[in-house]
């Protein structure tokens, strides 16, 4: 996952940073860390649950993974995507600044790169020029499973669309979120060495800091990263259709509840500016209620939400 410089992008003739190359091919550590970041999760995963069944679920340990969870998905829907790609609300450089820093944790790429794809994405839905449509390998169960497997991580290993930073030439002109995005994998690490640092001061000495790193960090990790990733995938194939959209998103209360409200993804796509996409009163849209509470506390204004739905 490759990051940019501030500097390259106010000088007109100065080399794009790689995420901006049009339709390079990711050179190969490039896909070695995308690997790594698919796989070590998942490792982690899987030592939290060998853990658990031999020596028993600490619950220091799972409210550490609870909060790291809650707050990093958070970082990617209210932040990221609400706030930075779609612009559904407006708030200070303060809560600009958390909310970059905790999606950068939720390591998903930088924040430019992350918003470029998902604008990207809108433009382009279930197309075949979108970037991680399920819907461009057939009609087949064949097809079908193989689409819902692009969608959810094997576009990670595609080339980047072409001309990628055209999307993002607003966030671009703002030096502070260019550099907060340059240090993505400052917050990147941050984010599996914070849970290991607060394990050690709650549960104490080296195997705290272990069971901190294991659960706030590396299956906390592998969680956020399949529960967001199933927006893509499982959000454009299986749930509801309340409106008819161009493309083929749905809505999925599982994913509603999971990605704290990211799941209403048919909601999403028929009103995208809308702070809010749990539009019905059953709809738990947790990330909304956050916004909401911010604008209640002057944090944030000029929340956009649906004239009628």
């Amino acid at each position: 996952m490759s990051t940019h410089t501030p500097e390259s992008l106010q000088t007109s003739g100065a080399a794009r940073p790689d995420f901006l190359h049009a339709g390079h091919t990711p050179a190969k550590h490039v896909k070695i860390i995308n690997l790594t970041a698919i796989l070590l999760p998942f490792a982690g995963f899987i030592a939290a649950m060998v853990h658990g069944a031999v020596w028993g679920f600490n619950p220091i340990a799972v409210g550490i993974f609870l909060a790291f969870y809650i707050l990093t998905v958070l970082g990617i829907t209210v932040g990221f995507h609400r706030l930075f790609t779609h612009r559904a609300f407006e708030t200070n450089r303060a809560v600009q600044t958390v909310f970059a820093i905790l999606g950068s944790m939720a390591v998903q790429g930088p924040l430019l790169k992350w918003v470029a794809l998902h604008r990207c994405h809108h433009q382009h839905s279930d197309t075949e020029s979108d970037v991680h449509s399920p819907h461009n390998q057939g009609d087949t169960l064949s097809g079908t499973v193989k689409g819902a497997w692009y969608a959810h991580m094997g576009w990670f290993f595609d080339p980047d669309p072409q001309d990628l930073y055209r999307y993002v030439k607003d966030l671009r002109r703002d030096p502070m979120l260019c550099k907060l995005s340059d240090q993505f994998t400052l917050w990147a690490v941050m984010g599996v060495v914070l849970p290991a640092l607060i394990g050690w001061a709650l549960i104490g000495g080296w195997s705290g800091f272990l069971l901190g790193f294991i659960w706030g960090g590396l299956m906390r990790l592998f969680l956020v990263h399949h529960v967001t990733w199933s927006i893509n995938s499982i959000c454009h194939l299986w749930g509801s259709r309340t409106y008819e959209t161009d493309d083929k998103s749905r809505n999925n209360w599982l994913f509603g509840i999971l990605a704290l409200g990211e799941g209403w993804h048919n909601n999403h796509h028929a009103f995208p500016v809308s702070a809010r996409h749990g539009l019905k009163w059953w709809q738990f849209d947790f990330s909304y209620i956050v916004i909401h509470l911010l604008e209640k506390m002057g944090l944030a204004w000029k929340v956009r939400l649906p004239a009628q739905h």
